[in-house]
């Protein structure tokens, strides 16, 4: 026998084997389909059926890079995602042809342009800004844009470490999130606001509640700035975070002050803050012990309900206040949530940040308190049109994600996060090189920055926080777009005038 007729007969028993295999296979799907109980279409259609679910696995991957249109996804679009790479990559975010975007869609900001920008020469530099200036350790704040609550935990250590040193390239400050303070923070040296959860992660005793010790050697920390007393965050108001015990590794435990593997569920509230004069009472209390400013981060429900604090503020006086109020929206987001609070509970940024400014100036503390704006702004045009409404910085997390290089994969809470972003695997870590995206960091912080100040002057003021709400126009359900300033009358003098550059 011929060489070739030993090769074709050894394909021709491959060949069979291989279809033997697969019949043998499909008659094997086809007895578990038949028999299982758990899902009709496998039961009805065996083995056929199963194609149902890899097309449905499948499908938000062939919709985010062969169907979707650019402004069609959710929650972040590719022309948003688009903005953030180029920008990371120091490309330029110029684009042609004209806008992709759908100008009449209720509830986009327009913003006002002036017949006479100002010059060159007459840009102003934003200034920092003080914050909690009678406290004894005040923090003069550099930057407007700046890094959202992130713990780690959620995050992975190469991208705490390259937010922290891209922020400090940036000259911004980092939000540790609830998960306590690690040393991926400080390894940049940027400014770091310490955010206690309920919880308590990194200055909680053994019982759970708060550890003056272990705060004072915390605001000790040259690089630690200022405190937040997280109430809600917009993904999930009303509920404790949930960190399982297969991600409660040596280190975060360490830095949480927890046991090693074992589920950390956080109380849905601070035990301490029942009501409104608890809660300044604690405010105080930290702001006391740290001698730094100290602020609460909330989602607002109803303007009725959050006007209850400033009531109270009213009472007891000013100095009770808390030193900044971190305001994040309904359409916030985090690792991992339960779809009705994601979905449905919490009042958008867009309606409640200019309700709390208004509280803020109606109560006279607009400069007793800072407002920080977060929730779903990431980029240039969101963030202007949060300064406009009266807020005082912007914070991002999920902006700062896509620098990272996020790709929105949606898999922050199976811990497979395939660019190394949010999961403790080493084989997804190794794919985000620190020393890459910490550059990404920087110039995703500095493009927001230069791009606001951009629209800025084309409104006819020197610099962003100059602009105010008759700068923005606010489209309706007619079509038609109104000033912000006639949708949301301005409380305090100040934001009631057009502030022409000089």
């Amino acid at each position: 026998m011929s060489l070739s007729m030993q090769i074709l007969e050894i394909l021709v028993l491959v060949f069979v084997a291989a279809v033997a295999l697969l019949l043998l296979t499909a008659l094997t799907f086809f007895i578990v389909d038949r028999s299982q109980h758990s899902d009709a279409i496998r039961r009805n259609y065996p083995v056929i059926g199963r194609f149902r679910h890899l097309f449905s696995s499948l499908g938000e991957f062939f919709r985010q890079y062969f169907f979707a249109m650019d402004r069609e996804e959710m929650p972040f679009n590719r022309a948003q995602r688009d903005w953030v790479e180029r920008a990371g990559k120091g490309k330029t975010n110029t684009v042609a042809f004209g806008s992709t975007r759908g100008l009449n869609i209720v509830g986009t900001p327009l913003f006002v342009n002036s017949a006479f920008p100002p010059l060159q020469d007459q840009y102003a530099k934003t200034e920092p800004l003080v914050v909690g200036p009678d406290t004894r350790t005040p923090y003069l704040a550099p930057s407007i844009f700046n890094i959202s609550g992130m713990s780690y935990g959620a995050l992975s250590q190469p991208a705490v470490r390259a937010l922290s040193r891209g922020a400090a390239k940036a000259g911004i400050w980092i939000n540790t999130g609830e998960g306590g303070l690690a040393p991926h923070h400080e390894e940049g040296g940027c400014d770091i606001v310490f955010q206690i959860g309920t919880a308590k992660y990194g200055v909680r005793n053994d019982q759970g509640g708060l550890d003056d010790d272990k705060l004072r050697a915390i605001a000790e920390k040259p690089h630690v700035r200022m405190f937040e007393v997280k109430i809600a965050q917009g993904a999930k108001p009303g509920k404790g975070g949930i960190l399982p015990g297969s991600k409660v590794t040596e280190e975060i435990a360490r830095v949480r002050h927890i046991p090693v593997g074992k589920d950390s569920i956080s109380p849905n509230r601070h035990p301490e803050t029942y009501d409104f004069p608890s809660l300044l009472a604690f405010v105080a209390h930290v702001r006391e012990v740290t001698g730094k400013p100290t602020g609460i981060k909330t989602v607002m429900g109803d303007k009725a309900g959050i006007r209850g604090l400033f009531e109270e503020i009213a009472r007891q006086g000013p100095d009770s206040a808390p030193d900044f109020i971190t305001l994040d929206g309904g359409e916030g987001g985090t690792g991992a949530a339960p779809m009705p609070l994601i979905d449905l509970v919490g009042m958008s940024i867009r309606e409640a940040l200019p309700r709390l400014v208004d509280l803020r100036d109606e109560f006279g503390l607009h400069d007793r308190i800072r407002i920080i704006a977060s929730g779903k702004l990431i980029n240039p045009g969101d963030v202007a049109w949060a300064i406009a409404a009266g807020a005082d910085f912007v914070t991002s997390a999920r902006g700062f994600m896509f620098s990272l290089g996020c790709i929105q994969a949606m898999k922050c809470n199976r811990n497979t996060c395939p660019t190394g972003i949010t999961t403790h695997d080493p084989h997804y870590q190794r794919g985000l090189v620190v020393e890459d995206k910490e550059v990404k960091v920087a110039r995703y912080a500095d493009q927001i920055r230069e791009e606001l100040e951009t629209i800025a002057h084309s409104v006819g003021v020197a610099e962003p926080r100059m602009m105010r709400r008759n700068h923005v126009r606010i489209v309706q359900d007619n079509s038609e777009s109104i000033l912000m300033s006639d949708l949301f009358p301005p409380v305090h003098p100040q934001d009631a005038v057009t502030l022409q550059a000089t």
